[in-house]
């Protein structure tokens, strides 16, 4: 051993000796506060209300078969902003004409359960039916198994009035953009199937085209793809935490962001046979 290997080693032991004992000592807190701290991104104990997407979509199509003009609320990333996601639910609550909610995903930071725990108890108190579109976050750790088994599949449709409510994992990110995501296979079902109790169309996903975490490799393709949906309205997207619109494409197709819940704002959309209107609401 050279001298200045064992300078190395004399100076990197001590080094490596505090970040052992810290080490140690954190393994130690946290292991004496299992019952209080029983947070991990690997939980996958689920228990109380499951598969809440399907149950919910039974009561909106239901409540809306016959209706000609349907409205919606549309809320989205309430991650870390829970208090915040209270007072939006008591604002949506207070209405007497909304006929369903959607929440544009990242209902969780870090995918953890505890964190879909805690948004589902919000998610209940809503007045009206509501449906949840998975986010980036929600992903994280063995969170996408957490969606699946907390609120159903990631891509998922219905229908309410005459429209069809088409709902995508666009968190191609997520997935090394290697998966087919978003899933052209399920747009082309979904522009045929049930066509004669839908004529119109509304697209809902969580990150748009042309974000860092969409796969842009296929986004002009994508376009392509949502121009086989009949009478297709607009596209709601999350994931940026603000609230605005762009047509993207330049081609008069608009894509309406959606706020987070710490901007205090969401929208409603309206829906008539032969059009739609948007407002931002402040809460």
């Amino acid at each position: 051993m050279t001298s200045r290997s064992f300078e190395y080693l004399s100076a990197a032991v001590p080094h490596f000796c505090r970040l052992f004992s810290r080490a140690v000592i954190a393994l130690t807190l946290f292991s004496s506060c299992e019952d209080a701290f029983d947070i991990h991104p690997y939980d996958v104990d689920y228990s109380g209300p499951l598969h809440l997407n399907a149950a919910q979509i039974t009561r909106i199509e239901q409540s809306c078969a016959d209706k000609d003009t349907i409205r919606v609320a549309v809320i989205s990333d309430t991650h870390d902003w829970y208090t915040e996601m209270e007072r939006e639910i008591d604002d949506i609550n207070r209405r007497d004409d909304i006929d369903f909610v959607m929440h544009l995903g990242d209902l969780t930071n870090t995918g953890m359960i505890k964190e879909y725990e805690w948004a589902r108890k919000r998610l209940l108190r809503l007045q009206k039916p509501f449906v949840t579109i998975i986010g980036n976050h929600d992903h994280l750790g063995t969170g996408d198994e957490a969606y699946d088994a907390i609120f159903g599949e990631r891509d998922f449709s219905f229908i309410a009035g005459r429209i069809k409510f088409l709902c995508l994992n666009t968190n191609a990110g997520e997935y090394d953009y290697m998966a087919d995501v978003p899933d052209f296979s399920f747009i082309q079902r979904e522009a045929v199937r049930d066509s004669s109790r839908f004529d119109r169309t509304f697209v809902a996903m969580h990150i748009p085209p042309f974000c860092d975490q969409f796969n842009n490799n296929v986004s002009l393709a994508f376009r392509v793809w949502l121009d086989l949906l009949p009478g297709l309205y607009c596209c709601a997207f999350g994931h940026n935490h603000r609230t605005y619109a762009d047509t993207l494409y330049h081609d008069g197709l608009v894509f309406y962001g959606v706020g987070s819940a710490e901007k205090r704002q969401y929208r409603i959309f309206t829906f008539t046979p032969d059009k739609y209107a948007v407002e931002v609401v402040d809460f």
